[in-house]
């Protein structure tokens, strides 16, 4: 009996899932190990660089994939080391963090994905604070809120972290064409 038409290409197809799988469970990995382990303590958490791996994996990712590793790397972090009250938080920023970058071009270092930076600092910083002032608090109230953007400082340094991880690394695999040989 012969095997139908598309099933090379159902096979490659396959074979294209488990490896996109395989890579986001590996950025989960390596998201979690810069954010859990390499990390300097603040305030009310922790500054960490592990954001710049988010960047890399929504840029080298397809977005589905990028967006499960960044929030399962980051949550993982969080419920791994103390902060369990944050995951939902995290969950959610990390998951919109990798939508402001995009795989769709050859290179990692594009003008969208610097700009990208951006609006992942904002996010970062208005949502943490918004969820510490809100959710982390007793009562509801203005001084909560302004008192958790106090952490803004923490949040800025840690963006800046990520970004330099992410500039160091994407130039570097941009010079050895990393997303040519992965073909995602």
């Amino acid at each position: 009996m012969s095997k139908p038409k598309n099933s090379l290409h159902e096979s490659s197809n396959s074979t294209n899932k488990i490896r996109m799988l395989s890579a986001s469970g590996l950025f989960a990995a390596i998201i979690f190990v810069l954010t859990a382990y390499l990390h300097i303590p603040t305030g009310a958490g922790y500054t960490h660089a592990g954001d710049g791996v988010i960047y890399l994996a929504a840029c080298i990712l397809p977005t589905p994939y990028a967006v499960c590793a960044s929030a399962i790397g980051g949550a993982l972090a969080d419920g791994l080391t103390g902060f369990v009250t944050w995951m939902p938080a995290t969950i959610v920023i990390k998951a919109v963090t990798a939508l402001f970058f995009t795989n769709k071009s050859e290179k990692i270092i594009t003008v969208r994905n610097v700009l990208g930076i951006i609006p992942s600092l904002v996010v970062c910083v208005c949502c943490y604070s918004l969820y510490e002032g809100i959710v982390m608090t007793d009562n509801f109230s203005w001084a909560t809120i302004i008192a958790a953007f106090g952490q803004t400082p923490a949040y800025c340094i840690q963006v800046l972290a990520s970004s330099i991880l992410f500039l160091i690394c994407g130039v570097a695999f941009d010079k050895i064409k990393l997303k040519r040989r992965l073909d995602f």
